[in-house]
């Protein structure tokens, strides 16, 4: 996160250390591995009404693989069964809005520091 941080002149090492902290929640997070060897880690809870996206991170030296694409292709399956859809933010001038937009998500808002996106479950026979 560092990179979007600075792109926007809002990296503080403590301050973003604070903020992942007080919204970890163990009980949402999974780890990712490639090969037995951390890789990352995505964090899926419930909200309102649907599942919010709270954290997803990929080490850059695994970035550009299609593993982060796996990974939430995974997520998104599982919000569909459960008809439930996907909430989420990233930071103004992130790479990332791209490449959720590109899975499906769509821009819900914005405001000074983060863009807010969500995909509506697919599939769903009525």
């Amino acid at each position: 996160m560092r990179e979007s941080l600075e792109r926007i002149g809002r990296f503080d090492r403590q301050r973003a250390y604070d903020r992942f902290r007080s919204t970890f929640r163990p009980e949402h997070t999974r780890l990712i591995t490639v090969g037995g060897a951390l890789a990352g880690c995505v964090a899926l809870g419930m909200s309102e009404d649907g599942l919010l996206l709270e954290h997803f991170y990929i080490l850059p030296e695994q970035q550009g693989r299609g593993l982060g694409q796996a990974v939430l292709r995974q997520v998104l399956q599982e919000a569909d069964a459960a008809a439930l859809p996907v909430r989420l933010s990233v930071l103004q001038k992130s790479e990332a809005g791209r490449f959720y937009a590109r899975q499906g998500f769509t821009m819900t808002g914005q405001d000074e520091w983060d863009v807010y996106y969500e995909r509506r479950p697919q599939g769903i026979a009525t």
